[in-house]
């Protein structure tokens, strides 16, 4: 609930006790003497969902814009009549929704000075950096926690549907100095690693599984990030902490710009564009998802005269998100694609190589393991043989078997390779590592 302090100018007295009433709101006035401007102060309780609407009557009713409104959390109103209030405001307006000007100021206090937000952006970037080459998920979590981009992200939104532009341009120069320092810091940082040998510089660092998993970004990379700037509104817009939901937007952007870094840092083309293009539709797609939601919950501008603008810059800036979403889809739609056929593939592969050791020539021959190795379509770099990998095609399975002493198979490898182009349609390399191995009675 909130407590709601109304300063009301010289003259407009009856105006607010009138409309009040009408309303069925208890209030309390109190006389000013302060100056010849205001006459009173009237203090009235409210449901956190009727602020807005109550404000609105008001200034409709003939409330001036000098009046000073004050809104303050409160903790509860035991009477009946707070109760019935309620009751009515959530059957009109829904239960979870802030006043117009209560969320404009908690986006505004969730953007920090630009020193903090800078020092506390290249802080969560090495952390992240550490994190990714380590393998550690607890230390990327980490990382996320203390990121600052939670209120960049969420005051585009707000300063699109509310028109106000000092608040999105403030959203977008913070989104766009946050990755940039986030991808420099990284890079900074993972370069005096590798050089320093705190780190083997030879290592392949697409087979660390937390970076891998930020190089093939597919259609369910939209998902995380449209859900976490919706999430992200709907705390705003509840009054509730976006504390949480502020790890899940970092969650889509500080780890990826880390492994941008990264790549660079180790000359790697492959993880620098795969986890560049993460990022990139991360970004649009948090502030697309925060856009449309505060308009779907009809968050509008004060004056009327500004709401056709309002409108037209919604529709403008939603536009130019979608046509940025859609011409970084035709990448994530690349890295579905060769992903499906990938799995395809070692589905088939798989069959076919154990359709062959069911064979009675190869009964005393035990499969261990198989496994498939990529090598990437367009040359990025150097070539690797890698499943993470953002376009990838099967280059070879290489098949460990276990044999008994002194038993040969010569040409399993060709039975392998011919099972799996007639099963798969796809013709590869086929290596066969032994291992023999001896039993010995109990």
């Amino acid at each position: 609930m909130r407590l709601v302090q109304v300063s009301i100018p010289t003259g407009e007295r009856e105006t607010v006790v009138e409309t009040l009433d009408s309303e069925g709101i208890d209030f309390f006035l109190t006389d000013e003497t302060g100056g010849r401007r205001y006459t009173a102060i009237a203090t009235f309780p409210l449901p956190q969902n009727a602020v807005q609407p109550v404000i609105d009557k008001l200034h409709d009713a003939g409330l001036s814009d000098e009046a000073h409104t004050v809104i303050i959390d409160a903790e509860t109103d035991t009477s009946r009549q707070f109760e019935q209030l309620v009751k009515r405001y959530e059957a009109e307006n829904g239960a979870d929704r802030i006043a117009r000007d209560e969320i404009l100021t908690a986006a505004r206090e969730l953007s920090p000075r630009l020193r903090t937000f800078v020092f506390m952006t290249v802080v969560s970037a090495v952390v992240a950096t550490a994190g990714l080459l380590l393998d550690s998920p607890a230390v990327v979590v980490g990382s996320m926690v203390i990121a600052p981009l939670v209120g960049p992200a969420l005051s585009t939104g707000v300063g699109t549907v509310l028109d106000k532009s000092d608040l999105f341009t403030r959203g977008v120069k913070l989104q766009l100095l946050g990755v940039t320092v986030s991808i420099a810091s990284a890079t900074l940082f993972a370069l005096f690693v590798r050089y320093l040998y705190l780190f083997p510089p030879n290592t392949d660092i697409t087979t660390i599984p937390q970076i891998s998993g930020r190089l093939t970004p597919d259609f369910l990379s939209l998902i995380v990030a449209l859900g976490a700037g919706a999430a992200g509104v709907v705390s705003l817009a509840a009054g509730v902490s976006v504390a949480l939901v502020g790890v899940m937007i970092a969650a889509a952007l500080i780890p990826p710009a880390a492994a941008v870094g990264i790549g660079i840092a180790w000359g790697s083309p492959v993880v620098a564009l795969g986890a560049g293009v993460l990022v990139l539709v991360n970004v649009l797609s948090i502030n697309l998802s925060a856009i449309v939601t505060l308009q779907y919950m009809g968050y509008r501008p004060k004056s009327w005269f500004k709401l056709e603008r309002s409108r037209e810059e919604t529709v403008k800036r939603i536009g130019i998100l979608v046509l940025g979403i859609a011409v970084l889809s035709v990448f994530l739609g690349g890295v579905t694609y060769f992903s499906y056929h990938g799995a395809q593939f070692e589905q088939g592969a798989d069959r076919a190589v154990t359709n062959i050791f069911e064979q009675p020539q190869y009964q005393q021959a035990e499969r261990l393991q198989m496994q498939v190795q990529y090598r990437q379509t367009f040359p990025l770099g150097k070539t690797t043989y890698t499943r993470n990998l953002p376009f990838r095609e099967p280059h070879r399975v290489v098949v460990i078997v276990g044999r008994p002493r002194g038993e040969q198979y010569p040409d399993l490898a060709d039975r392998i390779h011919d099972r799996i182009a007639t099963r798969t349609g796809r013709t590869v390399g086929v290596q066969i590592r032994y291992v023999e191995t001896d039993d010995v009675s109990a």
